[in-house]
């Protein structure tokens, strides 16, 4: 498929919404898969140091 203009290129022959959301729609999924392990291993992190001091504060 041949575009004559950025604008064209854009409306991607009457189907740019579609084309485009689907595009950003996959990033925002590809983000999410890539941060959510990373925020609940912070949070696992965090719980565990919070254990450890607890559990050497009663001994």
């Amino acid at each position: 498929m041949s575009f004559n203009s950025f604008s064209e290129f854009l409306s991607m022959g009457g189907h740019g919404l579609y084309v485009w959301l689907s595009y950003g729609l996959g990033v925002i999924i590809i983000l999410g898969n890539l941060i959510a392990p990373l925020q609940a291993g912070k949070r696992l992190r965090a719980q565990l140091t919070r254990r450890l001091i607890r559990e050497s504060k009663g001994s």
